[in-house]
């Protein structure tokens, strides 16, 4: 009886929270706690709608309850390892990737890894562009990608993302999952300039080259974007209703670089190695 009226405040919970009533919900998730003390699905519960709300602290708490009842529930360790990752909470989140089965560096400071390249949707203040990232811990990452400026995302900003795939895309012949961003943990130094200019398509593979070695990022976005349905931005692109890609008539561009000085230091070396090229235009656009 006792256990039937837990799952009834468990099931007002999730419905009241899929409407956006979160309030409601926690007190809810509660309820069902506390007639069910033993229980660990109302806290993992809880804990999730924090983690979707950038609610850390409340998330953490959550899901430290749910594990201290559910030792084995590995989704409950993995939102804990979000949360004390986005409150640099190193111990915890150590703790919680080991209860994961991760083997990760010991220390007191943050988690340093080299969990290689994947792509992730920008979901804060972006229409869901999809980056590659270089992923340095189970839960943080560092776009590698020149993201359009008006995703309010610069290259080389560290971002928390989730752990659960939602689409794939390809590299190197292999599909590799997408994670969904969480949050901006720190935003790079970096200005993205948006550079029209005139040349061949296969110079810009140059301009990328001498962009890296002066510290900064260049991207063809007239090659490298291209717009998706939602079915296929969380599948796997590649079907015949992805959106075709349109190319402007000059290549259009995102510079990341320290300044205007840097970026112009950029394309001028690029025109010396290039000398066919121009650029029309370079502007400031985050």
């Amino acid at each position: 009886m006792i256990f039937s009226k837990a799952r009834r405040f468990n099931e007002r919970g999730r419905k009241l929270a899929d409407k956006g009533w979160f309030a409601e919900a926690e007190e809810a998730y509660r309820a069902a706690a506390d007639a069910a003390p033993e229980w660990s699905v109302p806290w993992y519960n809880l804990g999730l709608m924090h983690k979707y709300g950038g609610n850390w602290d409340a998330s953490l708490e959550s899901n430290q309850r749910a594990v201290a009842l559910s030792p084995s529930d590995g989704d409950s360790w993995w939102n804990l390892g979000i949360a004390a990752t986005a409150l640099g909470r190193w111990d915890v989140a150590r703790l919680a990737w080991q209860n994961c089965g991760i083997s990760v560096p010991d220390g007191d400071g943050p988690i340093e890894m080299d969990l290689g390249h994947v792509p992730i949707r920008l979901t804060a203040n972006s229409e869901g562009e999809v980056v590659w990232c270089h992923r340095i811990d189970p839960a943080r990452a560092v776009l590698l990608s020149v993201p359009l400026p008006e995703s309010g995302h610069r290259w080389g900003d560290l971002v928390l993302h989730d752990g659960a795939a939602n689409g794939y895309r390809m590299l190197r012949g292999q599909k590799v999952p997408v994670f969904d961003e969480l949050a901006i943990l720190q935003q790079s130094g970096f200005v993205t300039f948006v550079a029209e200019l005139q040349a061949e398509p296969n110079t810009l593979e140059t301009l990328s080259l001498i962009a890296d070695d002066l510290g900064g990022a260049a991207e063809d976005w007239s090659t490298s974007t291209s717009m998706l349905c939602k079915e296929c931005s969380e599948g796997t692109p590649g079907h015949l209703h992805d959106a075709e890609q349109t190319t402007p008539a000059d290549p259009h561009c995102g510079i990341a670089a320290r300044d205007e000085a840097h970026a112009q230091e950029i394309l001028n070396a690029w025109i010396v190695r290039e000398p066919g090229s121009s650029v029309i235009r370079i502007e400031p656009a985050l």
